[in-house]
């Protein structure tokens, strides 16, 4: 699932964490769980009759089943069905016995079910959702102006129960063969192809589908409704791109993206992918999960999978290729081969985020997209290094922890961990391992430990020991180095400690840290860093030797003064990446106070007196300068600061232009409406000059602006906007059908200031105009484009009931956590912790707890700014 990369951000990480124990191989009895492993499924016949007018459904089930161990009672789940009839081989019937509470259901034999194969026949009744999880409704106005209705499913982590009765847990895989009574004219797509359609009356068919893969519930998949589609095929495999009615061929981009990734992850994986055919089906809006994996029917919001070329930009290119080539990697990790428990839900999502990035850069080496991995680097260890981090094996005991399990460590860790060993072993002996481990259990379930024996045995290293140091425990190791100069000769000694930002309290650990040094004129040389010192010696004292080079390693890097020294005097000799790195790292150490800001800084000087123009450079400098301007509202520098920040970008977007120049470079293009936003921000009176007068020309001529600059355009002339310019973009939010241009307008009406516009943003969030899907998402656009966060949570808390029926149950948890963590307010911090939802339930106990620390470690980290940039700008600038 892609939730990492469509959010705001991840804001939050953990509960203070339980260290993962060291796993074993995977195992069906020993695999975590809710369910008693009794009784296992082996193969679903499902019948659904759906009415989508009245949002109810009935349903009839058979499945075989496998009784493991004698006993009275099958225990399964179900969430907000009605089971009527249960019987087993088709005469012992059984007392019903449900708990909506643990949406289970459990059928009672009045004589034990003896060990063996038998048949279990279940009647039932249930909803239609409105909510996005499930089997949900999904309202949209079609490309022609008509409402329309589509039938759509999620059902990751465990929403299956809310179709059917049956085992929703990832160890209990079993072949699906879906039957599904719908409207007449519906086209329907589930993850087989269709095997047979029977017109049942006037208004409705029967379409039946070919049984799937032995699979995990989670990944069974239904849509239906007014759909077109594109065509095409590649390895033997059909592939399709539906979306609604008239809006087809805008998947035109999605689909040769995809023909080009699946020949390339046949190879690379070795096992072809096993289904007939895999679609792609863009939904509508309201879509909470960004994308889903199902097998051989791969679920995306809109607006990551469609391309229109009037309207989407080169980043909105480049998100499709990478969302796509996620999803399309989970046919293997995660479908194929499916961790046994949400403990390893990395498993899944690390290694689909890893394979998204290296086959986009295969295809796509002009994008520059492995430096600009940079911006996750940093995401990700903001959050690994707080109080409130966990492993990326973390014990999971239940669903509400479970769907807590998919941020930024499961995500962004998992991939960059990856990285790394693929860095160690080399790319040859890490895809041998992948190739190994995916014949090994395909159409079963592994944990972390089948994955580190099969590099092993391909490598011949120490898998395990590397890995789980950064699996099995929290946190990032600090590598730290001090030079000695003698002879003329360099010696430098690497020690490790732990980085951490606002954790006193944190336990010291240890990690096995693939390290590769080197720098302009040095070899470059790996070592694995463990408790003891290592010594590195170098010709040259003046020479810069810079750890991490790369920056495929998962570590910060702390050099004493005369390494920093020498490295910033050849900071331009570098790569992209690793000025990126030195910039990032610096910047962390004055987070963790083990360092000034004035280094970070002097570092930007040096950079931009130097011309950078790199993209991963200049993007990481603009994040920062743009916190530095978060932290120093309501400080009296803040005016000096903006200055100083205009000062090192307006050559930037001297060089740049307003207008794309002929033949320009990609990343020059997606630069670009960075540059002109940070200088909005930064208030530049040329910049918000000019971006007020596009606006006024794009009002009447949306033509006259390019896609690629409305976002920067709208969100500067929004910023101060008066009631009659916020009604113009709030009525193209209320009227955009598009979900990539409706959010657009919607994050630049964030943008406003005024309190009354504010008022009107939070209210327009929640009426109709954004799909349920995005709302919460857009809320937190609001907190903290506002630059009044307290505000919003006072409307959101007046409005809480009203917004939380829009809700998928999944993300209620962390709903207020996550509008209250960009506020600075003691108050509010004090109402977020004393709310019921705070402790309601394991999972949002995980939300408050992030939202504490991310809020106490931005207090610190401002108090410590508007300290030093006082110092630094009366004495630099």
């Amino acid at each position: 699932m892609m939730r990492r990369l469509l959010a705001l951000s991840t804001l939050l990480a953990g509960l203070p964490y339980a260290m993962a124990h060291a796993e074993g191989t995977f195992s069906f009895q020993q695999t975590p769980g809710e369910l008693p492993k009794t009784v296992a499924p082996e193969t679903y016949v499902i019948d659904l009759e759906t009415d989508p007018e009245h949002l109810t459904l009935k349903g009839q089930e058979t499945i075989d089943v496998n009784v493991l161990t004698d006993t009275q009672d099958i225990v399964l789940n179900q969430a907000g069905l009605k089971l009527s009839a249960a019987i087993l081989d088709g005469t012992r019937h059984t007392i019903i016995k449900q708990d909506d509470a643990a949406q289970t259901a459990t059928l009672h034999f009045e004589q034990v079910v003896p060990k063996g194969p038998h048949t279990l026949a279940i009647s039932y009744t249930g909803p239609i959702l409105k909510t996005p999880n499930g089997l949900y409704i999904n309202d949209y106005t079609s490309a022609k102006g008509e409402k329309r209705r589509m039938l759509v499913t999620q059902f990751e982590v465990a929403d299956a129960r809310r179709m059917f009765p049956g085992w929703d847990e990832p160890a209990f895989k079993a072949s699906f063969q879906l039957n599904v009574t719908l409207p007449f004219d519906d086209v329907a797509v589930s993850n087989m192809p269709i095997i047979g359609t029977t017109q049942q009356d006037t208004k409705t068919k029967r379409v039946s589908f070919a049984p799937t893969p032995r699979m995990s519930s989670y990944l069974l998949a239904l849509v239906a409704g007014d759909m077109g589609a594109v065509h095409g095929g590649a390895d033997g495999t059909d592939m399709s791109v539906y979306a609604p009615a008239g809006l087809q061929e805008q998947g035109r981009y999605a689909l040769e993206s995809a023909e080009k990734i699946l020949p390339y992850y046949n190879t690379y994986f070795g096992v072809k992918y096993p289904l007939p055919k895999m679609d792609m089906l863009a939904i509508p809006g309201n879509y909470q999960a960004g994308a889903m994996e199902n097998w051989g029917a791969l679920t995306y919001i809109d607006n990551v999978l469609l391309f229109d070329p009037k309207n989407s930009t080169p980043r909105t290119r480049e998100l499709i290729h990478e969302v796509v080539a996620h999803e399309m990697a989970h046919q293997w990790s995660g479908d194929l081969v499916t961790m046994g428990w949400w403990n390893n839900i990395w498993l899944n999502e690390g290694f689909a985020s890893w394979m998204e990035i290296k086959v986009t850069d295969k295809l796509n080496p002009q994008w520059d997209i492995w430096p600009r991995q940079h911006e996750t680097r940093e995401e990700t260890m903001a959050i690994d290094a707080l109080a409130t981090t966990h492993p990326i094996q973390q014990t999971i005991h239940n669903v509400s922890e479970a769907n807590s399990a998919f941020d930024s460590i499961s995500y962004g860790k998992g991939e960059l961990v990856i990285r790394m060993l693929e860095g160690w072993l080399g790319e040859d002996k890490f895809r041998d391992g992948m190739r190994a481990y995916m014949k090994a259990h395909a159409y079963g379930n592994a944990t972390s430990q089948d994955l580190w024996n099969a590099l092993s045995s391909t490598s011949g290293e120490d898998v395990a020991k590397v890995a789980r140091s950064f699996t099995e425990q929290p946190g990032i190791p600090q590598v730290n180095v001090t030079s000695f100069c003698q002879n003329n000769q360099a010696t430098y000694t690497l020690t490790q400690s732990r980085f951490t930002i606002h954790d006193p309290q944190a336990q010291p650990l240890t990690w096995s840290i693939p390290v590769v040094s080197g720098g302009p004129g040095l070899p470059s040389k790996t070592i694995v860093l463990g408790t003891e010192p290592v010594t590195i010696t170098t010709p040259h004292c003046d020479a810069p030797f810079k750890l991490n080079l790369g920056e495929s390693g998962y570590y910060r890097v702390s050099y004493d003064k005369g390494a920093l020294a020498a490295l910033a005097a050849s900071i331009s000799k570098f790569s992209p990446v690793d000025r990126a790195n030195l910039l990032g790292d610096q910047y962390a150490l004055f987070r963790s106070g083990q360092a000034g800001l004035a280094p970070y800084l002097d570092l930007v000087d040096r950079l931009t007196a130097a011309h950078e123009s790199d993209i991963a450079v200049l993007e990481e400098i603009i994040d920062r300068l743009e916190t530095i301007d978060l932290y120093e509202i309501g400080n009296p520098d803040r005016a000096d600061f903006q200055a100083y920040a205009r000062s090192r970008l307006v050559p930037v977007l001297a060089r740049l232009g307003w207008d794309e120049k002929p033949h320009e470079n990609v990343l020059d293009t997606m630069l670009r409406p960075s540059v002109i936003s940070a200088l909005g921000t930064f208030n530049d009176p040329k910049v918000t000059a000019e971006a007020k007068r596009r606006f006024a020309l794009w009002k009447a001529n949306p033509a006259s602006l390019r896609p690629d600059l409305v976002a920067a355009v709208t969100t500067i002339a929004m910023k101060n906007a008066d009631e009659q310019t916020w009604a113009f973009m709030a009525d193209k939010v209320r009227t955009t059908q598009a979900t990539e241009l409706k959010l657009r307008y919607f994050a630049a009406l964030a943008s406003a200031t005024n309190p009354h516009l504010i008022r009107k943003t939070v209210e327009l969030a929640y009426s109709g105009a954004i799909p349920n899907g995005r709302i919460a998402r857009s809320l937190a656009v609001v907190a903290v484009s506002s630059e009044n966060p307290d505000l919003v949570w006072k409307l959101v808390k007046e409005h809480e009931a009203d917004i939380r029926t829009h809700l998928a149950p999944w993300s209620q948890d962390d709903f207020l956590a996550t509008i209250a963590a960009h506020s600075n307010s003691p108050q509010v911090l004090a109402a977020l912790q004393s709310d019921p939802w705070a402790t309601k339930t394991t999972g949002s106990k995980i939300a408050t707890a992030k939202a504490v620390n991310t809020i106490n470690a931005r207090q610190d980290a401002i108090r410590a700014t508007q300290t030093q940039i006082h110092d630094w700008l009366s004495t630099h600038h």
